[in-house]
């Protein structure tokens, strides 16, 4: 990773321009649907408010909710990814490459597809993230516990992919034996899409994902020390198990409450992080972290964008999106690496 100086100069330039592209993404995702609108009237209808015009109610109910949904988990995925990078201290990690999304989706699997829940209905949307917040820590602790008794970044990944399969093989056993109307809902939460996000689904993702994400710029100072090194960071004041522990909790809570509810989305935690350090040319995190958190989100709206706009009326899983997207970068990342050797 690169040196942590520098970046202010370039953060200047960068934090205005995400800002900007974020509020086109914004209002593009607000504009475009299947009941056609002009500008003036998606702005009447912003400032008219909730009501039962075709417009207003599509505006308020569907499109609003989605772009804010799409917009705030590509960031709070974004910042994840960060985390893990600088955890591992390994470029090529994200909550979906170290089988950490396919641990909350086989927990959530059992809450959707099992008779699990029954009597608990009124529950649902709690029990989803919660879930998905254990399934991926436990996924990330059986990562954890390999990443302590070896060394290379392979293996670490190897063991990722290895958890992602073990999951996906009890996923598909529980679709196996699932009644079909408890299938229905899965596979579609499963291709992934922030389409049918309620407000209620909204304001628990948003508020207990800026939670985290505040625990986590408020760790900014500590991530840069852990940086170079753990006998430099404790010597810093920085107590190494607690703050390990902080790390591992913010990451999958970031990740689990996307995952809860959007469903797996791929790439966005592994690719954003590396485009936020080459904009700003540093790994400072305290310019890194609302960096990829702005980017994120600019990418995963503009992915939603896409999903649903490509193949209208038919629309695309966010995950091939974010694949097409991200697969591209990471290609362009150990190519790099390879040639800097």
């Amino acid at each position: 990773m690169k040196a942590l100086d520098g970046g202010k100069s370039r953060a200047g330039v960068v934090l205005p321009w995400l800002g900007a592209a974020l509020a086109a993404v914004f209002w593009l995702s607000l504009s475009n649907g299947s009941v056609d609108s002009s500008a003036g009237e998606v702005w009447r209808a912003l400032r008219v408010g909730p009501s039962d015009e075709a417009l207003g109610f599509i505006l308020w109910n569907i499109r609003l909710p989605r772009a804010l949904a799409a917009m705030l988990g590509g960031g709070f995925l974004a910042v994840s990814g960060l985390l893990l990078q600088v955890y591992f201290r390994n470029p090529i990690v994200g909550p979906f490459v170290l089988g950490i999304s396919s641990g909350a989706t086989l927990l959530v699997s059992l809450v959707m597809l099992t008779s699990l829940t029954v009597g608990f209905a009124g529950a649902l949307p709690y029990l989803t993230p919660l879930a998905a917040f254990v399934g991926s820590l436990a996924a990330m602790g059986l990562v954890l516990a390999v990443a302590s008794r070896v060394s290379g970044g392979v293996t670490l990944l190897i063991t990722g992919i290895m958890i992602g399969y073990l999951s996906s093989a009890a996923t598909s056993l529980m679709i196996t034996f699932a009644e079909a109307e408890r299938l229905k809902g899965f596979n579609l939460w499963q291709l992934g899409s922030f389409s049918g996000y309620t407000w209620q689904e909204l304001g628990l993702m948003a508020g207990a994902g800026a939670i985290l994400s505040l625990l986590t710029y408020g760790m900014s100072k500590q991530l840069n020390a852990f940086l170079l090194g753990e006998n430099y960071a404790a010597t810093m004041g920085v107590n190494i198990r607690r703050f390990r522990l902080m790390i591992v909790l913010c990451s999958c809570g970031l990740s689990a409450v996307v995952t809860a509810t959007a469903g797996p989305v791929a790439f966005v935690g592994l690719a954003v992080p590396h485009m936020a350090r080459l904009a700003l040319g540093t790994s400072d995190n305290r310019l890194l972290i609302p960096t990829a958190a702005l980017m994120g989100a600019v990418v995963c709206g503009a992915c939603d964008i896409l999903a649903r706009g490509l193949f209208a009326p038919v629309e695309a899983p966010l995950s091939s999106i974010t694949s097409f997207f991200g697969a591209p970068v990471v290609l362009a990342l150990l190519l790099k690496n390879k040639a800097n050797r």
